[in-house]
């Protein structure tokens, strides 16, 4: 394996790594020597090795059939250490040497977000810390990696969705700088912000609220406004702006209700009410309210039918049948022909 230089490691990292890395590791019992031939703080970035030291009696215990997502995302890392041995220290590093989700997520979310500035250490401590002392959050992860991986077909495990998906990051970065903003602690949540701003382009305001089980499907250039509100089981694709209408304060931005599908680069501004289970079409321009189940396109978007489904967002259903949409045409070219004819007889009576 190539040792990195020791360079930028940041000095005190690496003594801190040789009481957590062994020399000599064991994946499903088989043995791994010879891939911590060098220094152990020579094999991982310095910057991505926080070091586990919770209190005890905070410690969430969450370990073997108790927790069965956990239980997946360990046996798919060590499936995926088997398959690809170039991967096995990122692995073990990301997930395998850690005791439960919480601390695997927030080393991951850690080493994402970390600048020269903003130590992977310092980040460790506080997403563990909000983490294990909020069982809300600890909740919305898991229904929230449960939704990557039913509705996203390119979430392939729980484990992908732990180390590779952006939106599943940033999501999970939101509910911790979403924590910090409730106990006070404001300009740490707004720098957390910018951070995942800067690192995903996601722009999520810590003060919006989020429900669970929420998809956020490629999430580039997703921006969710401070006074946002968004139910459960809700999946958003890329490019969606949930906004303000223009310099008005107070509570300004759409109110998003459960198990809504919102379509790629979809802008809804204002203050205004999308119902349950409402479908709103890609590059759709919404300025009023969506009823419940409505399904909605164009700009500025209108009502063209209604969803069957209780929840569009799990089936991710983003078009109507094809008869649907010929029958809405057909309609749409008979209202016009109808106007344009009578507009006609009205001038010439006129």
């Amino acid at each position: 394996m190539t040792c990195l230089s020791d360079e930028g490691s940041g000095g005190g990292g690496g003594s801190l790594l040789l009481e957590t890395f062994p020399r000599r590791l064991s994946i499903k019992g088989e043995s791994m020597e010879g891939y911590l031939e060098c220094p152990p703080e020579r094999v991982f970035p310095v910057y991505a090795m926080g070091v586990w030291r919770p209190e005890s009696e905070s410690v969430v215990a969450v370990s073997g059939s108790g927790d069965p997502i956990w239980d997946a995302v360990r046996e798919e890392a060590k499936l995926e250490a088997e398959k690809e041995p170039i991967l096995s220290s990122f692995l073990y590093a990301s997930i395998l040497s850690h005791e439960n989700l919480e601390q695997a997520l927030g080393f991951v979310l850690a080493n994402r977000l970390q600048n020269a500035t903003l130590l992977a250490t310092q980040l460790v401590d506080i997403f563990y810390d909000v983490m294990t002392n909020d069982k809300a959050i600890q909740h919305a992860i898991r229904l929230d990696v449960q939704a990557f991986k039913d509705r996203d077909p390119a979430c392939i495990s729980y484990s992908s969705a732990l180390l590779y998906l952006k939106g599943y990051h940033s999501l999970q970065s939101y509910r911790v700088a979403h924590a910090l903003w409730k106990k006070g602690r404001k300009v740490l949540a707004l720098a957390l912000q910018s951070r995942v701003s800067e690192v995903f382009g996601v722009d999520i305001h810590p003060a919006a609220i989020i429900g669970e089980g929420i998809l956020l499907d490629h999430a580039t250039g997703l921006v969710i406004g401070e006074t946002a509100v968004i139910g459960d089981r809700v999946s958003l694709m890329q490019g969606v702006t949930l906004g303000g209408s223009g310099k008005e304060t107070g509570d300004r931005h759409p109110k998003v209700g459960e198990g809504a599908l919102i379509g790629a680069s979809v802008t809804i501004l204002g203050n205004i009410k999308i119902g349950e289970g409402a479908m709103i079409a890609a590059g759709s321009l919404v300025l009023n309210d969506i009823p419940p189940h409505g399904m909605v396109a164009g700009i500025p978007a209108k009502v063209i039918g209604y969803v069957i489904e209780k929840d569009p967002s799990l089936t991710m259903k983003h078009d109507a049948s094809r008869d649907f949409f010929e029958h809405v045409a057909v309609k749409f070219k008979s209202g016009r022909s109808t106007g344009v004819q009578d507009l006609g007889r009205n001038n010439g009576s006129a």
